[in-house]
């Protein structure tokens, strides 16, 4: 089995990290290299990068986040925020990410991501899924969670992988900030369906959210925000938590 994964995840807006719930209210967190130097530096596994608005307001991903980022930290980063070509890609792995996450972009012209997959591997193309329950469905959003599709969650899911991306970052929008817990039974479920690895975002509040995501719902990694950038669980408690139940972490 593959080691578990801890993953920050720095939502960034004009230049600064912010954190919201339920993809709303965001406050200011601070400063995005900053933070992704210090979570490095804590023993954090892989970073995410994500612009919350460049696809809303119709911005690329500044390349210049990832140069800042790739001169600060020595572990793999994620980047996403506007992507929509073989282009943009292009720039942001010559610029230093080691992963481009495409969401909208994705779902609007499904052939991207065989393109994308076909032309730098599917190892680091990750398709983000921002989804939230309605009538009993889990439905897929796009433009930073403000606009439902007609897709659901697990038959996208399964049209992801057989385009070829290399990894899925799920959110659930319900759970997302809430410190609740992330969403079991839908990660349980696409876990199941899926072979390629799962991201769990969205709800995780407690370091026991952690074990359950990777035990129960066979999560390959666990991505929080506020818990890290508001200091209430340090990286390394975490991981030792983890250890001492017999969970696999890197």
């Amino acid at each position: 089995m593959l080691a578990k994964r801890i993953i920050p995840c720095l939502d960034v807006k004009e230049g600064r990290t912010v954190k919201g719930i339920n993809f709303l209210e965001l406050r200011d967190a601070g400063d995005p290299v900053e933070l992704g130097k210090l979570y490095s530096e804590q023993g954090a596994d892989e970073l995410v990068f994500l612009d919350i608005t460049a696809t809303k307001e119709k911005r690329k991903t500044l390349a210049k986040l990832a140069d800042d980022v790739a001169r600060h930290l020595s572990i793999p980063f994620t980047i996403g925020g506007g992507i929509g070509s073989i282009g943009d890609v292009d720039t942001l792995l010559d610029h230093g990410a080691d992963k481009v996450s495409v969401n909208s972009s994705a779902v609007r012209t499904p052939g991207l991501i065989d393109d994308l997959s076909y032309r730098f591997g599917s190892q680091c193309i990750v398709v983000a899924i921002d989804a939230k329950q309605v009538d009993d469905s889990w439905i897929v959003h796009v433009a930073g969670g403000s606009i439902p599709t007609d897709l659901e969650l697990f038959a996208w899911a399964r049209e992801v992988q057989e385009r070829g991306a290399g990894e899925i970052l799920f959110t659930s929008m319900d759970h997302d900030g809430t410190k609740s817990g992330f969403a079991i039974e839908a990660l349980r479920e696409m876990s199941d369906q899926l072979d390629i690895p799962i991201i769990a975002s969205g709800g995780a509040g407690t370091k026991e959210h952690f074990r359950e995501v990777f035990t129960e719902a066979k999560a390959d990694a666990g991505l929080a925000a506020s818990i890290f950038h508001f200091h209430e669980i340090p990286i390394p408690e975490l991981k030792q938590f983890l250890k001492e139940r017999d969970i696999q972490i890197r």
